[in-house]
């Protein structure tokens, strides 16, 4: 069974009540959620609080859920809208501390997190949509279709905005002595 029919499954046991089913749906893509939000804020502890945020969202939109099938995108597009809540909040309000920003994740090997840390820096120099767009497609392997229904965007919006963020990435990471 494909995650996306497990999870069309779940939805729907959930719009039906079953309380279990809501912790089986959210252990399934929680670690996905969370790693796309992380991605997008750049802290662990920003976007554990996000997450958390987008799981409310979900347990209180779940019923209106007409596309039972099509959950991934839907969360995605909630958890898209977060971040940019987020980030308009944060601008609005003045910084107190840089801590949040120099969190690492704890990561089994050494030289993998060396080349996550990498990745993420170059990443955080993009513009917000093409990173979100390499995410979305890269990090959380969503379909073109899917990046564009999430992003709000053509299909061909999404292509020209990967090819942008994979030349620009490369560029930053090259600059910075790595090979890509």
């Amino acid at each position: 069974m494909s995650e996306d029919n497990r999870s069309g499954l779940l939805v729907v046991r959930c719009q039906l009540g079953e309380r279990e089913a809501f912790g089986e749906l959210a252990g399934l893509w929680h670690d996905a959620l969370w790693r796309y939000v992380r991605a997008m804020v750049g802290s662990p502890h920003v976007a554990d609080d996000l997450a958390q945020d987008v799981w409310v969202a979900v347990a209180r939109g779940l019923p209106r859920l007409r596309e039972p099938d099509r959950f991934a995108p839907w969360l995605f597009t909630i958890a898209r809208r977060t971040v940019a809540d987020h980030r308009r909040e944060a601008y609005k309000t003045p910084r107190t501390s840089a801590g949040d920003e120099a969190d690492v994740a704890d990561n089994g090997s050494l030289s993998g997190l060396l080349t996550t840390m990498e990745i993420e820096a170059g990443l955080g120099e993009l513009p917000p949509p093409e990173r979100e767009v390499l995410i979305l497609f890269h990090l959380q392997d969503l379909s073109l279709a899917s990046c564009a229904e999430v992003l709000g965007v053509p299909p061909g919006t999404v292509k020209s905005r990967l090819h942008r963020a994979r030349r620009t990435l490369r560029e930053i990471l090259t600059e910075r002595g790595h090979e890509t």
